[in-house]
């Protein structure tokens, strides 16, 4: 018998979530049922939540790509978080430990929108530092 790994499956599906099953079966030397069920069971236990894509922002026309830090006075990070959650050039929004606070990737067409959002980021009230970071390659 063949044990399989949850660990295997997903980073089969982290590779490509449109996988069939029945090539991650053959990939992993067991029954396309063994796949569908296990599968089944990390969606049901909330291991895998959700299936996306990876997008080529330059292609649809974003040149910039950047990760920004942002810290906030300890009474307004809950405040920050929401306008930010609700800001529609935020793509990706983390609650963080280390350097910084708050962690969010935007996307711009240019510098200038990059600079006009993050005076926006400042007007926002309890924000003490912006740090953006460019992000010039994604390697892996």
């Amino acid at each position: 018998m063949v044990r399989i790994s949850n660990i295997d499956i997903i980073r089969i599906l982290q590779e490509n979530s449109r996988i069939p099953y029945l090539e991650i079966a053959k990939t992993l030397g067991v029954s396309e049922t063994a796949i569908r069920k296990r599968i089944r069971k990390l969606e049901e236990e909330g291991i895998i939540r959700k299936y996306t894509i990876e997008v080529d922002h330059k292609k649809l026309g974003f040149e910039i790509n950047t990760l920004i830090g942002i810290d906030t006075k300890p009474e307004n990070y809950l405040t920050v978080l929401e306008t930010l959650k609700n800001m529609e050039d935020v793509k990706s929004l983390y609650s963080a430990s280390g350097d910084h606070m708050i962690l969010i990737e935007c996307w711009f067409q240019n510098s200038k929108q990059l600079t006009k959002f993050c005076r926006k980021l400042q007007e926002i009230n309890g924000v003490t530092r912006i740090c953006p970071a460019i992000i010039l390659e994604k390697i892996k």
